[in-house]
């Protein structure tokens, strides 16, 4: 009778000590560094560190869509979770991570490695984050209610070759000062990402640029962007170094996709005009060259500087074309407003070439745009075009004076003097 007690005693303690450990502590977690910490030094990290700590996963932007659930942004995400790391907020910057595993293991169609382009902000493990189909736990994607049924768009559902890409080098980034077990889980959902885009590869060169559309009715995206395979050459070399050790063959199969990434980079290269061009046609062979989009050429700059032998002249091309007041358009083309994300690039370009003083003169730009969380909008008016059209559909795609992670996060990136496509100090 004293042995059944004493084993009944011992059983409830356990219980009390797991409901102690489950409920009280979790909310007694202490966050080092904490948001404000990161704020004293780095105000952009610190916001981004801020709605990270409210979330406890996927951030987005306010300002969002009336009626509508968080959109949170793939690209942005990765982007924040890449500058949380460097500023070594590390808690702040898995809580990304692990999000983007949670959603890509949890997907209500597909199951082949894919990211979709934008989620619900919030943790995705929690009731409001996730969905039951089926008897299967499957993430939520964002969406807003009209004429009472509930409504997704074509964009936020697809998946983008670059959004991928930025996930591969944050899931990388991240993964090096993660516990070991969520640094293999981090490696393991990069690995599935890249297997993913590597199905992508295109026969005239590069990759193409991904899936849009509904899930019942995906279509394959066949033109080829700059811009994205210049993120792939990043993000295939990025995983190459981290599994190099464990699986030498399988990082040797990065690193070759790396180099076909990087050759159809160059072949878009114009050497009279010194500038990158956007891709190609849906054709996947023809030079695109009615929009020449200053991020083929701010991030070739930060992804070749050492391999670019005509780097100034690139500088110099975007100088000429896209510059507006104070900072830079979005392209060389009708130059009606500033693109923050796109000038705080060309800050980290000119922090990486040693041009301190148009680096200054950038930053004292930026600074105009920053709000006092740290935040700044992704273009200094609304309506700043870029001359494309939003993916899967024929909705202009234009930015607006309104708070952007993505662009939060390129400033942080331009006040830590870090390059998210380079080498950086250790």
């Amino acid at each position: 009778m004293v042995k059944t007690t004493k084993t009944v005693k011992l059983v409830l303690c356990v219980f009390i000590f797991f409901i102690m450990m489950l409920f009280g502590c979790r909310s007694d977690v202490k966050i080092e560094p904490a948001a404000e910490d990161v704020f004293k030094h780095w105000a952009a990290a610190g916001f981004l560190a801020q709605k990270v700590e409210e979330s406890k996963g996927f951030i987005a932007g306010t300002n969002q869509k009336t009626n509508g659930s968080d959109y949170a942004y793939l690209y942005d995400n990765a982007v924040a979770a890449i500058a949380l790391s460097y500023a070594g907020a590390d808690w702040h910057a898995q809580k990304i991570a692990d999000a983007m595993v949670f959603a890509q293991g949890h997907d209500r169609k597909f199951h082949d490695g894919r990211l979709r382009n934008a989620y619900i902000g919030g943790d995705a493990k929690s009731d409001s984050g996730r969905s039951l189909m089926a008897e299967k736990v499957t993430i939520r994607l964002p969406g807003f209610w009209q004429d009472g049924r509930w409504q997704e768009d074509s964009y936020t559902v697809s998946t983008s070759t670059g959004n991928m890409a930025w996930s591969i080098i944050a899931l990388c980034t991240v993964a090096k000062n993660a516990p070991e077990m969520q640094r293999e889980q981090y490696l393991a959902a990069a690995i599935s990402a890249a297997d993913f885009v590597m199905s992508l590869k295109s026969d005239h060169g590069g990759f193409t640029a991904g899936y849009e559309g509904w899930d019942d009715a995906q279509t394959k995206v066949t033109y080829l962007s700059t811009e994205h395979n210049i993120d792939l050459v990043v993000a295939f070399s990025s995983l190459a170094d981290a599994i190099e050790e464990k699986d030498s063959v399988k990082a040797m199969e990065y690193r070759n996709a790396a180099k076909y990434a990087k050759d159809f980079v160059f072949s878009m290269y114009d050497k009279d005009l010194c500038c990158f061009y956007t891709g190609t046609e849906i054709d996947e062979k023809t030079v695109s060259k009615g929009v020449i989009p200053l991020d083929a050429n701010t991030l070739a700059i930060l992804a070749f500087s050492e391999d670019l032998k005509d780097v100034y002249k690139v500088i110099s091309f975007v100088e000429k074309r896209m510059t507006v007041g104070e900072g830079f358009d979005f392209s060389a083309g009708d130059l009606d407003g500033i693109w923050n994300e796109g000038t705080a690039q060309m800050a980290v370009c000119y922090s990486v070439l040693g041009s301190s003083d148009k680096y200054q003169k950038m930053m004292d730009y930026l600074k105009t745009q920053v709000d006092v969380d740290g935040s700044i909008p992704a273009a200094d008016r609304d309506g700043v075009s870029t001359g494309f059209v939003i993916i899967g559909s024929d909705i202009l795609w234009e930015y607006h004076n309104t708070q952007s992670i993505g662009a939060t996060g390129w400033l942080a990136f331009a006040q830590m003097n870090r390059n998210p496509l380079g080498k950086n100090p250790e």
